[in-house]
């Protein structure tokens, strides 16, 4: 394995080890990974990704390794958000020079933006677009454990999880027709566990800050309100993350389903295949893992677990490349490398500081919206994804560099 490339931030009671060699760390989000390495039940140190930046409680691009306790906001309210990327047998040869209508067809069976007051039909979505016994495996899947939760916690009912499944969400989330460095055509999506996620991460968070103030906890934010294990809430926490893990995992298979149906149903695109090795990995999520000779909750909060030969996916923004890559198993990351390029700034930043002229400008070439409603996930709002690679090229190999064309934002 090359040289650790990590950088030690001082002043905190557990080590903090960062990749952040050529890419800005503001001084707020150095201060909440300070806070989150000073709490009591970290193991060994927090590992800190190239795409840090803040967030709530706890910084996006952090892994954070715990004992005998959870921090249900470091995990956050979109739980299981990832990527899913499959290469198809199609090339750039193959695909029509107006790639207008693709988008158009991508939009039609996926819902994006936001559902709710669109009406059930609506939010159906992508759901409709699966084979019925898919559709039979997945809801078995889903409804296992799902009827326990609310039994136990009545708030987690009328959550529309069958309704949302199968819709992208807003915000960064997204759908893009690739083509990489040989230019086979990929289809690439960003999603995670919808209203369900939302619903099931808010309620916990609310629990944790209700154990904090009921024992008179003193912690440094009250966004790192954590569950002791051992006690109800920890172990109903960690089922009901699970849950919507998994439910994030179909959600990201429903939609791939049925775009790749939808591109098949073109006019003038040729059958093809799609390869059977389909990447699709979570980038904000807590799991049971073993580092350092010690089983532990690793949370990883905006990163992808990069295991030994285990394969990611490493986006960029709407006008930037992308990464399929394989991982090089470094221990010192806890197996870990970024989730994507990171936010350099604030939505509404981003939105006061460029024009429609500079987001065109920026995504010229690619088929994409180009209003004033996205320049906050314009390329110039985050950081540069060449310079967050570089920073960890100790944690991960590049397989596939890919480029989008068309690109759906909710």
């Amino acid at each position: 394995m090359s040289q650790d490339k990590f950088e030690q931030i001082h002043g905190s009671k557990a080590p903090i080890k960062a990749w952040i060699k050529g890419v800005p760390l503001e001084e707020a989000a150095k201060q909440q990974l300070l806070n989150v390495a000073n709490m009591p039940f970290i193991h060994k140190h927090v590992a800190v990704m190239p795409d840090v930046h803040y967030g709530m409680g706890a910084t996006i691009g952090s892994v954070i390794p715990t004992v005998s306790a959870v921090i249900p906001a470091a995990v956050g309210v979109d739980i299981g958000c990832g990527m899913c990327a499959v290469q198809t047998t199609l090339t750039a040869n193959d695909l029509p020079e107006s790639l207008g209508p693709m988008r158009s067809a991508i939009e039609k069976v996926v819902p994006h933006g936001r559902t709710s007051g669109r009406g059930n039909k609506r939010d159906k979505g992508a759901w409709n677009e699966v084979p019925e016994n898919a559709r039979k495996q997945w809801r078995k899947s889903l409804d296992a454990g799902f009827d326990l939760l609310t039994q136990k916690h009545n708030v987690l009912k009328n959550t529309n999880n069958i309704k949302h499944l199968g819709t992208l969400g807003t915000g960064n989330h997204f759908i893009e027709v690739c083509l990489d460095e040989a230019d086979r055509v990929w289809i690439m999506l960003h999603s995670g566990s919808r209203g369900v996620g939302n619903r099931i991460g808010t309620y916990f968070i609310e629990l944790a800050k209700q154990d904090m103030r009921k024992h008179n906890v003193n912690i440094p934010d009250i966004d790192l309100a954590y569950l002791s294990e051992g006690t109800d809430h920890f172990n109903d926490y960690v089922e009901a993350v699970e849950w919507a893990q998994n439910f994030a995992r179909i959600n990201r298979e429903v939609m791939m389903t049925a775009v790749l149906k939808a591109m098949r149903q073109l006019p003038g695109i040729r059958q093809f295949k799609a390869d059977k090795m389909m990447v699709n990995c979570h980038h904000n999520y807590v799991n049971r893992e073993v580092h350092f000779g010690v089983e532990c909750l690793v949370t990883r909060k905006g990163a992808v677990r990069a295991g030994k030969d285990e394969m990611g996916i490493i986006p960029g923004s709407m006008g930037a490349r992308s990464y399929i890559v394989r991982g090089k198993g470094n221990p010192q990351s806890f197996e870990s490398c970024s989730h994507g390029a990171g936010r350099i700034m604030s939505r509404t930043k981003a939105k006061k500081m460029f024009s429609l002229a500079d987001h065109e400008l920026a995504t010229e070439g690619v088929e994409c919206r180009k209003d004033k409603d996205v320049i906050d996930e314009t390329p110039m709002a985050y950081k540069d994804i060449d310079a967050v690679m570089r920073a960890q090229s100790d944690l991960v190999d590049i397989v596939h560099t890919l480029k989008q064309i068309v690109c759906v934002k909710g």
